[in-house]
């Protein structure tokens, strides 16, 4: 009992070393990749200085470092696990009477483990940086005031009707234009629908001009009109709202910005206000099935590089293993391009990749046991 436990954390210990290092070493690549990107996107531009470069390239470092993570399990498994078996420890250790599955779930744990600090400690920092570089990417080396009054197009909302004889009714926005001046969200070719519980017309809001102010919207120059009735002018009209501009943006732009403690009351916030929620949902169970992931390229890496040297193919194995970790990512993205669309569910989108390269895992690891 006590050789094993020595064992596994022989072996624990190993194996987190080798995946920090490729971690490390393919994070490192990508972000040089990404700062050469960053100085051919300013060489157009002579008054954004380098030091602006370096700091939106440093910002993007733990966010290369959680979408690198799965890799870097696999490819630090694959070479763990080799090194182990050409050197004939594990062969030793298997001789001894110790399964793969023994001095595996020492491995398996520690994967879990750096997938959980990832989703729930490295993530939140990465979405806090990730949104402080895309604020620099925004104010220098991009034009406009933000993904709104980039996407300069039409706006579509529901809120909850806060009006006490309409408290279960709904008003749904239309807004032609957007922008974004002077941190206020300014809205124009504004129509409003408010419907009551049963979703029947209670009053239309007509407005050529508005913007969006302490939680609620202000209508300029506003008409009034009830159903079999003519349109009335009523001048200036407020209507509140739980938005505000930083949630309206955010709405609009990557789910990697927001923490996934922030992003279950936020996919509400959505849902309430009508935006769609897909993208956020969809993040939110990829970031909640990172240690599984983890979990699950240890055992790829362990099904792929365990081979004896003596039986030969180790080099095509190993090469399997890294195919069927790229296969994988591929599926994954497949998936979620699958979800964003409508046409799998979020939950099935994040977590059915996962699955399936568990169950490969499970399948090759009882091969190799079990013959």
């Amino acid at each position: 009992m006590m050789v094993a436990v020595t064992l596994s954390r022989y072996i624990a210990r190993q194996f987190v070393l080798s995946v920090l290092a490729m971690i490390g070493s393919l994070t490192g690549i990508v972000c040089l990749f990404d700062f050469i990107d960053l100085l051919r996107r300013v060489a157009t531009k002579p008054d954004v200085s380098t030091n602006i470069v370096t700091e939106i390239a440093g910002l993007h470092i733990p966010y290369f470092m959680v979408e690198i993570l799965p890799f870097g399990i696999l490819l630090g498994g694959i070479v763990c696990f080799w090194r182990l078996t050409r050197s004939s420890e594990l062969i030793v250790a298997r001789a001894a009477g110790i399964s793969a599955w023994q001095f595996l779930a020492a491995p398996l744990v520690c994967a879990i483990l750096i997938g959980t600090v990832a989703t729930t400690i490295v993530s939140p920092l990465s979405s806090s940086m990730y949104r402080r570089a895309e604020e620099l990417d925004q104010q220098y080396l991009r034009t406009g005031g933000g993904p709104l009054s980039l996407s300069s197009g039409s706006l579509w909302l529901r809120q909850a009707d806060t009006a006490p004889s309409n408290a279960h009714g709904v008003v749904m926005l239309h807004a032609g234009g957007v922008q974004v001046e002077e941190g206020m969200l300014h809205i124009r070719d504004i129509s409003v629908f408010r419907l009551d519980h049963d979703d029947k017309l209670m009053m239309r809001i007509e407005s050529p001009n508005g913007y969006l102010k302490n939680l609620e919207w202000v209508f300029e120059n506003a008409s009034v009109v009830k159903p079999n009735d003519i349109l009335h002018p009523v001048g200036t009209m407020t209507l509140p709202t739980s938005l505000t501009l930083d949630r309206v943006q955010e709405s609009f732009a990557s789910p990697d910005t927001l923490s996934v403690w922030a992003l279950p009351s936020f996919i509400t916030l959505l849902e309430h206000s009508g935006f769609s929620s897909i993208r956020h949902r969809i993040h939110f169970q990829s970031l909640l099935a990172l240690p599984m992931l983890a979990g699950t390229m240890a055992l790829v890496s362990a099904g792929f590089s365990m081979r004896p040297s003596r039986r030969g193919g180790v080099a095509k194995m190993v090469g399997s293993g890294v195919a069927a970790g790229f296969l994988l990512f591929t599926v994954s993205k497949v998936a979620e391009q699958f979800g964003k669309s409508g046409a799998l569910p979020p939950v099935l989108a994040a977590w059915a990749p996962t699955l399936a390269g568990l169950c490969l895992a499970v399948a090759l690891l009882l091969h190799l046991e079990d013959g």
